[in-house]
């Protein structure tokens, strides 16, 4: 199984930075290490808004050091592009439309307030560590996600 971090943009990167992005992530991934063993590590910007890293820990597993690198990347990352990776207060959901949206947890509320938000609308869930959840619970309805108990 794979271990899994998403990184959820204050906003929506444009198709250069996004290309950008891809190849320094690349760079990044391909120099990671834990202890000196390299990581099976993969990164990608989805949707314009997520940048996901991936290790495989079946090859080598992931240290405090080498997540602090991760880490230490994805600010750098901010503060070249002016993007806050660690901005946990948007929401990102699919509206009526099938759109992407993303919205601020005040805005969001008001969504679930007047019912543009439902049970059935689907939202992401950033907090996933692996694989597996990447797969079957990312992106999943309001109704089954943590954002229904805050919301």
């Amino acid at each position: 199984m794979s271990r899994v971090w998403i990184y959820q943009a204050n906003r929506f990167l444009t198709d250069i930075e996004v290309a950008e992005i891809n190849t320094l992530a690349q760079e990044f991934v391909s120099s990671w290490t834990a202890h000196g063993s390299a990581l099976a590590g993969k990164a990608s910007v989805i949707d314009n808004l997520f940048l996901i890293l991936v290790v495989d820990e079946e090859v080598a597993g992931v240290t405090g050091c080498s997540i602090d690198k991760s880490v230490h990347f994805i600010k750098g990352l901010g503060e070249r592009f002016n993007i806050d990776f660690f901005d946990r207060m948007r929401v990102s959901y699919i509206n009526a439309e099938g759109q992407l949206q993303l919205a601020s947890r005040d805005e969001f509320q008001e969504l679930v307030n007047n019912g543009i938000v439902t049970s059935e609308t689907i939202v992401y869930n950033n907090l996933i560590q692996n694989s597996e959840e990447l797969a079957s619970n990312w992106k999943i309805p309001f109704s089954q996600s943590w954002h229904s108990k805050v919301f």
